[in-house]
């Protein structure tokens, strides 16, 4: 029985331990028109996606919107250093997608979208939980 428990109890916290630490909610920095969102971020196959969770209006209400629960994010290899990369994010005020980077520091998400070579900067997401 102490045997089953053990088993259990480092069943549990060895899939906390291996983590990624971009795993979980983030809030975006507002769009355009000041609305923001919570997107999740966890693995899908080989790399990591977001999915957008909730979203707020320009003065921190909850709002029901069309976008909620499409992938913002998705395809994010995993590099050394906070660093993902290789990845699309979609930018639901413009309705485009762009080529994509992330690099992560403590619980502040850079996040940054391509076309053409030309980049816009997507802000700095912070962790929610």
């Amino acid at each position: 029985m102490k045997k089953l428990i053990l088993a259990a109890v480092l069943s549990v916290t060895a899939g906390a331990a291996f983590a990624d630490p971009v795993e979980g909610v983030w809030k975006t920095k507002p769009d355009d028109n000041g609305k923001f969102g919570y997107v999740q971020i966890k693995p899908c196959g080989p790399a990591f996606c977001g999915t957008l969770i909730k979203a707020f209006d320009e003065t921190g209400k909850e709002i029901d919107s069309p976008n909620v629960g499409k992938k913002i994010v998705w395809d994010m290899v995993a590099y050394p250093d906070g660093v993902y990369d290789d990845g699309k994010i979609w930018s639901p005020d413009r309705d485009k997608t762009y080529s994509s980077d992330m690099t992560l520091s403590g619980n502040a998400l850079a996040v940054r979208g391509c076309v053409f070579g030309i980049c816009r900067d997507g802000g700095t997401w912070t962790r929610v939980k």
